[in-house]
């Protein structure tokens, strides 16, 4: 179906070293990760409350969803490092401007009471860091990018083990990130100090993907028309190793297309599930903070111990114990297994206590070590590789569209049902048990699944294909 060669891509990967990028992932959750635990407090002190917070929490998803697949296709063609370093500059701009808020005054621009929105200021302040988080969104799309680099440089026998290190690296990102935070923002220059270090961080990461990273796809040539000029010869892009063999079949943007993607085997499933994790952690993000700021009355400090806690968990489980399972366990038993624990967790976290808020934290960050990198080896093998950046950016489009969605009804929900709003969050793993359960018998009766596909003793690498 696909006239694309890339057995020179599947030599190289086996020789890439997947350090640089997981050195570059960390570097950029640690800059987004210190503002978490404090956005809350920045956000009531300039005059807004927990409907403006899900607002402004939703602007990031709502431009990555704009930005990931624009991202994602342009990787394709000019490159993914390049396309790594221009997002990464816009993300140390939107640092920028949201330093620049502190220094404006407080002037009132509107201000509403209602019974949805509750009662809010809107102060040029809070209005100059909604557009620094709609930059940062936008810009925030290189998830993809990276996404589709990890997939670059991947073989099916490392694939999972990859993914589950670049989940990790994420995490590690997210247990010093908020630790930081907290810690910075008890100084006298408060939360100014930890905004300022992720805008430096963020400048690191320019010139680390500059001098560590190398390209994992030199380009896409059609051989029939290689007099193709603009973008590609402006970025000066070699093209090598990987070509269009005689006449394509379709015009590769089509290939890129939406239309073309979800026409992939499975990918519609695969995008299902992507959409609705999101929307459920989503809603753990909004109504969390909130909780903490107003029931539990916690500090800057309390909520990064929290989420440090949260994260260190997630880095055991995608590190060292997801190495030793992907040995044993399928992807798909992961994600089956992994959903469910995630959904018992987000029941617990319904009780308004404090201890049982751990534990539930702890259950939760073992259900979402295991799910999510077996989850993204699965959608990474599932396509062909000359279209990941495509695939990759879609998926993060589905995950921004329901991050925005579920940021804005949590923190509505939280107003209205108070801590049942996490039962909702519950039930959407729950129902992602259920699709991959139904997907399995499904396949099982197509005789597409072997008997033993379920408990596999080796790693299956397309456990959906």
């Amino acid at each position: 179906m696909f006239s694309f060669t890339n057995s020179s891509l599947k030599t190289a990967s086996t020789k890439t070293d997947i350090f640089p990028i997981l050195l570059v992932n960390f570097i950029g959750i640690l800059g987004y990760s210190i503002v978490v635990p404090i956005l809350i407090f920045i956000v009531t002190d300039f005059g807004g409350n927990g409907f403006i917070y899900g607002i402004l929490g939703a602007m990031y998803p709502l431009f990555q969803f704009l930005g990931a697949p624009i991202l994602g296709r342009f990787s394709d063609r000019i490159g993914r490092k390049k396309v790594l370093i221009i997002s990464q500059a816009g993300t140390f701009l939107a640092w920028t401007l949201f330093l620049l808020a502190f220094t404006l005054p407080e002037l009132e621009l509107w201000s509403q009471d209602s019974n949805i929105a509750g009662q809010y200021t809107m102060t040029l302040p809070l209005l100059t860091i909604f557009f620094a988080r709609m930059l940062d969104g936008f810009t925030g799309g290189n998830i993809s990018v990276a996404n589709a680099y990890m997939s670059d440089i991947s073989t099916d026998q490392n694939r999972k083990e990859n993914f589950g290190k670049m989940a990790a690296s994420t995490n590690l990102g997210f247990v010093l990130g908020p630790a930081f935070a907290g810690l910075l923002a008890s100084t006298y220059f408060e939360e100014v100090l930890p905004l300022f270090i992720a805008a430096l961080i963020s400048l690191v990461a320019i010139f680390v993907i500059k001098l560590r990273l190398k390209e994992s796809v030199p380009g896409i040539v059609d051989s029939m028309n290689v007099s193709l000029k603009g973008i590609r010869k402006f970025f000066q892009v070699e093209h090598k190793d990987c070509y269009v063999e005689g006449k394509p079949e379709s015009n590769p943007k089509n290939l890129a297309s939406w239309k073309f993607v979800v026409g992939i085997p499975h990918i519609p499933l695969l995008f299902s599930i992507y959409f609705i994790t999101f929307f459920s952690f989503s809603l753990f993000y909004a109504s969390l903070p909130i909780y903490a700021n107003t029931i539990l009355e916690w500090s800057a400090i309390d909520l990064g111990i929290f989420f440090a806690y949260f994260s260190l968990i997630m880095v055991i489980v995608e590190g060292p114990i997801l190495s030793r399972l992907s040995k044993k366990i399928t992807d798909y038993v992961l994600v089956l297994f992994g959903s469910l624990l995630l959904g018992i967790s987000f029941l617990c976290l319904s009780f308004s206590n404090t201890a049982l808020l751990y534990v539930a934290i702890t259950i939760l960050s073992i259900g979402n070590g295991l799910m999510w990198p077996s989850f993204l080896s699965i959608l990474s093998s599932t396509g062909p590789k000359s279209m990941q950046g495509a695939i990759q950016g879609y998926g993060a489009s589905m995950g921004s569209l329901a991050s925005m969605l579920g940021l804005i009804v949590g923190g509505i929900l939280f107003e209205i049902i108070g801590t049942y709003v996490f039962i909702s969050g519950g039930l959407v793993f729950f129902i992602i048990t259920f699709l991959i359960l139904t997907h399995f018998y499904k396949n099982r009766r197509e005789g597409l699944c072997p008997k033993d596909k379920l408990w596999g003793d080796t790693l299956i690498g397309n456990d959906f294909n």
